[in-house]
């Protein structure tokens, strides 16, 4: 039966989920609080310069194509892709860095130069990150975490020990050399969660980088969003911006409508794939699942600072993707997770998106973004940001051997604050909650309200997690669970 749904946010996981609701028929509307399109995967541009906002790295290219195929379209039907090649470098220092390659043959070859005996046990280690993945990313991630029953199968069961086991360990058991420790420990901060404290299933992250490499959509990633949104369009979703939610309307415990704009507007049912904690607060308070003292006690990915800067020539020594672990991690993660504050050195990435794509910046000039992960909500001032782009940019020159802060046309920064007052974001995290064992599968908060009937969540606060194509997975998950049990 046709359903009239209503969508708050227009990030991935909201997009997605009208696709997957508008092939079944319903009438789907998204309400997008801010002026335009993609949650936290927007655009900015400035001077001829085109800056991804939000995410920056395009892994797993399978989970696109496999969303683009449930509507028998592909990725190329609506934007182009690049393999990076190299995928990334990693700076330990100056003149002291590893380039990643495109493939995995030519990485186990510079891990055997840098140790000896490395290759080897990075094949191995591989092969059992790319068995994992088939596992997790092709099936488990799938399941719309409901129950326990949904993780435990065969082959789980097979590998029980790495559930009890972490990133962090595994690693160390089996490399010696910091450097390939810490690139290899790289992949899982997309979980949001410290190595030491992420399973060692986890592994597959690392086959997600090291084994099907990084790519870049043509003209960033918010071209993806654009050929989401037109998918949308396209199954006949409407989009409308500039629609700030205020409440959802609820009638003997059933969701039956919004108020967006002061304006009361009625339908079947209710997503949002806005903040979880926030939508919530559109609630009366008896019908909200989880407690502010249940959001409090959760551990969080980082939030970040960001810095958007245009240069008025081409940097040098640095890549696409650019790391710089100069600086002691485990430091840096305590002020992140164990004892938050600004960290004094902090380890950085920087992505220069021109190294690639011409679109990004005029000709003969460079576009920069620089993130520093932070702890969410700690004090964010002008001064602190200022602070910290002097910091970073002192130790970028020196790394790369080069003066670069006198080419700054321009620079515009986003912090904690911005992500409170964008995206309503629960203590401006960047990223949701992380991936620990504890806050896996159905232990995160659930796609279907307990207590409100007709609402469901779709997004990186719940199943499956944090990160683009998990919020892709989750659109099609919180689709079928509406069609479960409300169809």
């Amino acid at each position: 039966m046709k359903k009239k749904i209503y969508i708050i946010g227009s990030g991935f996981s909201s997009l997605a989920a009208s696709c997957y609701l508008a092939k079944e028929g319903h009438d789907v509307t998204i309400f997008e609080k801010n002026g335009t399109i993609g949650g936290r995967a927007r655009q900015l541009k400035r001077e001829g310069f085109v800056f991804d906002i939000g995410p920056t790295w395009y892994w797993m290219p399978d989970v696109f194509e496999r969303f683009f195929n449930d509507f028998n379209k592909k990725p190329s039907d609506y934007y182009s892709l690049l393999k990076l090649s190299p995928a990334y470098q990693v700076y330990f220092g100056k003149n002291d860095a590893i380039t990643i390659a495109d493939n995995l043959q030519d990485i186990i070859t510079t891990f055997e130069k840098i140790e000896k005996g490395a290759g080897e046990k990075l094949e191995i280690f591989m092969a059992t990150a790319k068995s994992n993945y088939d596992i997790a990313i092709k099936d488990l991630v799938y399941r719309p975490g409901e129950h326990i029953g949904e993780l435990i199968t065969l082959e789980t069961a097979k590998r029980l020990k790495q559930f009890f086991s972490t990133i962090s360990k595994d690693i160390r058991s089996k490399f010696k050399n910091s450097k390939l420790i810490q690139t290899l420990e790289f992949p899982v901060l997309f979980l949001g969660a410290k190595p030491s404290n992420t399973p060692s299933f986890y592994s597959f992250m690392n086959y997600a980088d090291f084994g099907l490499g990084t790519w870049h959509p043509k003209n960033g990633m918010y071209s993806v969003i654009e050929g989401i949104a037109q998918l949308a369009s396209e199954l006949g979703v409407t989009i409308l911006t500039n629609q700030n939610v205020e409440k959802i309307i609820t009638e003997k415990n059933k969701a039956t409508g919004i108020v967006v704009n002061s304006e009361n507007k009625y339908c079947d049912i209710i997503v949002s794939g806005a903040d979880y904690h926030f939508t919530e607060t559109l609630l009366n308070k008896e019908l909200r699942q989880y407690s502010e003292n249940y959001w409090d006690k959760k551990t969080y990915a980082p939030s970040s600072l960001l810095f958007y800067v245009g240069f008025d020539k081409k940097i040098e020594n640095i890549e696409h993707h650019t790391l710089f672990f100069d600086t002691d991690f485990n430091v840096h993660a305590k002020d992140i997770y164990d004892q938050p504050k600004w960290p004094d050195e902090p380890l950085f990435y920087a992505s220069f998106p021109s190294k690639t794509d011409n679109s990004s910046a005029p000709v003969g000039k460079e576009a920069g973004i620089f993130l520093i992960p932070l702890a969410p909500n700690l004090e964010d001032t002008p001064a602190l940001r200022e602070l910290y782009f002097n910091k970073i940019i002192e130790r970028f020159e020196k790394i790369t051997n080069q003066n670069v802060k006198n080419s700054v046309i321009f620079k515009e920064s986003f912090c904690i604050n911005d992500f409170k007052e964008q995206y309503n974001s629960y203590k401006g995290n960047a990223y949701g909650l992380a991936n620990t064992l504890l806050q896996t599968a159905f232990l995160r908060p659930k796609l279907k309200s307990k207590k409100v009937k007709h609402l469901y969540f779709t997004g990186q606060l719940t199943v499956p997690g944090p990160g683009v194509p998990p919020s892709l997975i989750s659109g099609k998950l919180v689709t079928n669970l509406i069609k479960k049990y409300e169809i």
